[in-house]
């Protein structure tokens, strides 16, 4: 393990720089919803620069997912109603889309697609959807997603098999 306290307080803008995408797309498939993911990704640098304490992971990113995961969580026990995707946030979702001379057919179906992988992700639990998130599009590594969790490796690994199975048979049932 290392020590990334250093690391974080000499230069937290190369930090936000490499890592505010990812985690920023983290907070907006936990939440589903654009306005939590800036609020979450903001503050979870804020709290990763202000940390008083040593940081007990291997690699920044999973600090900062684990960071974000907290803020989530924290959200939800302060509302009563769980957010969900709707038609509001249909408008926003175009900054995530490929601009390269794409037809509008191509940019309506990518944005199409989109709004319904995020209303897919919304069905699973959030432990399931982090899991998932972790592995599949930061390519973290079982290990560090248990950490991160503060699950053992194979109830991670059992998660995110579950979560990709439960994606799977949604998508089937959609066809």
């Amino acid at each position: 393990m290392t020590n990334l306290k250093t690391n974080l307080n000499t230069d937290i803008q190369a930090l936000y720089e490499e890592h505010a995408k990812a985690v920023y797309r983290f907070a907006l498939y936990l939440s589903g919803n654009h306005a939590d993911a800036d609020d979450i990704t903001s503050e979870t640098f804020v709290r990763a620069w202000t940390a008083p304490n040593e940081i007990h992971l291997e690699t920044v990113k999973g600090y900062l997912f684990a960071i974000a995961r907290n803020l989530y969580l924290q959200g939800l026990r302060k509302s009563v109603r769980h957010t969900s995707i709707n038609d509001e946030d249909g408008g926003e979702a175009e900054e995530m889309l490929p601009t390269l001379e794409a037809s509008p057919y191509q940019q309506a179906a990518a944005k199409e697609e989109l709004q319904r992988v995020l209303a897919n992700l919304q069905t699973l639990s959030e432990i399931d959807r982090a899991a998932l998130l972790m592995r599949a599009s930061d390519e973290m590594p079982y290990e560090e997603i248990a950490r991160a969790l503060s699950l053992s490796l194979s109830a991670t690994k059992v998660k995110v098999h579950r979560a990709r199975l439960a994606l799977d048979a949604i998508r089937k049932k959609e066809r």
